[in-house]
């Protein structure tokens, strides 16, 4: 039994605040995961399950209004949602759980950002012994800035931060593929 897990797909991360971006098309992928994934839930073969970020940090973009999803994941009545508010869609809440009690095995991630609650909810994911594929075009990073370097560095472009963090994902915590290659053949 598979299950799609939607992380963090939410208005918030329209703000300017969080600075240049890539994959703009990281929302359209996630709704064709989730089209595909809504398809195989009348089969019962798949689950869907909508993380939402409500920030706890004053004045965050991911608290009030920026905590709506983006309208290709728009959750449907029925659909989980689960509210977090660390980076990882395990800590605080029952995802866990409700996983174990549908025997779900195989997870697709996918959502905002990469380098943060993607990376860190693959990582426990495959850590609690799920099998993890990460579609990589339906994430998206952010270039890094003078709050998110941790020396006198310059920054990153988003891209770089995205490809890294893939890359050190991709083998040891889960399969990293393209939303079509999933579609095709799960």
């Amino acid at each position: 039994m598979h299950a799609l897990i939607l992380i963090d797909i939410q208005t918030g991360f329209d703000a300017p605040v969080w600075g240049t971006r890539n994959n703009p098309q990281a929302e359209d992928r996630a709704g064709d995961l989730l089209a595909h994934a809504r398809a195989r839930a009348c089969a019962k073969d798949w689950a869907i399950f909508h993380i939402r970020h409500i920030s706890t940090t004053p004045g965050s973009p991911l608290s009030g209004a920026g905590t709506t999803f983006k309208p290709q994941v728009t959750p449907r009545d029925g659909e989980a949602v689960i509210d977090k508010s660390v980076n990882s869609a395990f800590i605080g809440t029952d995802l866990e759980t409700r996983l174990r009690e549908r025997a779900i095995t195989d997870l697709v991630i996918c959502g905002l950002t990469t380098p943060h609650c993607v990376s860190t909810t693959t990582r426990m994911a495959a850590n609690l012994g799920f099998c993890v594929t990460l579609a990589h075009d339906a994430c998206a990073a952010f270039t890094s800035n003078a709050d998110t370097t941790w020396a006198d560095l310059p920054p990153l472009d988003a891209t770089t931060i995205h490809n890294t963090a893939l890359s050190h994902l991709h083998g040891e915590f889960a399969s990293v593929r393209a939303v079509a290659d999933i579609t095709a053949h799960e």
